[in-house]
């Protein structure tokens, strides 16, 4: 099922897509990932991208997050054409404004759950001040691991590391989180606990969240759903 993206002007969108494109191989043997896809992304919002394997869903999240370059067409962020900057200038932009979550946690173990929450301000090598360490606090508190912050990974659930990488993701207020399939490896209880603190973060921190995902069940915690079929939003 789609659901009708929410009114946006350009000034109220975090991302949008035009004309997108993406096509693997040549001749015979080329794979059209994405058939010209429209996409508008309203700041502020979370939505979920569903579709069957192979549907081209990924691909739409990757392009969208400058992790793969279409074959045609364009993507903004926070009002930023991604193909207009060089592949360093892209590198920057994705550290500084996207975050992103995967279904594997890959947070360092000899870390805590604080550490490893700031740790993308330390390789950003932006200073870790006091605003720095309350927002991670406030995250902390919205994401219910406030009290596990010194506590390493191998001394959480795996739900619990799995808010420990989105408060990580969110740490830096990007302008558009990324998530792929963020509750891949969790069972359906701690998935439904994860989904929830994550739709927090976008009610009660006004994030904007851009999550793929194969489920019915993760889709409904968003604002808006995307069905991608044939590398076509349908």
């Amino acid at each position: 099922m789609t659901q009708t993206p929410p009114t946006t002007t350009v000034e109220t969108l975090a991302a949008s897509a035009r004309g997108l494109t993406k096509t693997y191989g040549r001749g015979d043997a080329a794979v059209n990932a994405l058939r010209g896809v429209d996409l508008d992304l309203a700041a502020g919002t979370f939505t979920a991208i569903m579709g069957p394997s192979g549907s081209g869903k990924s691909t739409l999240m990757h392009c969208l997050a400058g992790l793969d370059q279409p074959t045609s067409g364009s993507v903004a962020i926070a009002g930023r054409r991604l193909e207009k900057l060089s592949d360093d200038e892209l590198t920057v932009f994705r550290r500084e404004h996207l975050g992103f979550v995967f279904q594997a946690f890959n947070l360092l173990p000899m870390l805590t759950a604080g550490q490893n929450i700031l740790l993308p301000l330390e390789l950003a090598g932006r200073r870790i001040d006091g605003a720095a360490r309350e927002r991670s606090l406030l995250l902390a508190d919205v994401l219910g691991i406030g009290d596990r912050l010194g506590h390493r990974p191998s001394e959480l659930s795996g739900g619990q590391q799995q808010r420990v990488a989105i408060a990580r993701a969110l740490v830096g207020q990007p302008a558009v989180v990324f998530a792929d399939e963020p509750t891949g490896n969790l069972d359906s209880t701690t998935s439904a606990e994860v989904l929830d603190h994550l739709r927090r973060c976008v009610r009660e921190l006004g994030q904007t969240v851009v999550m793929v995902t194969h489920e019915a069940s993760a889709a409904a915690y968003a604002d808006q759903v995307v069905t991608v079929a044939d590398g076509r939003v349908a």
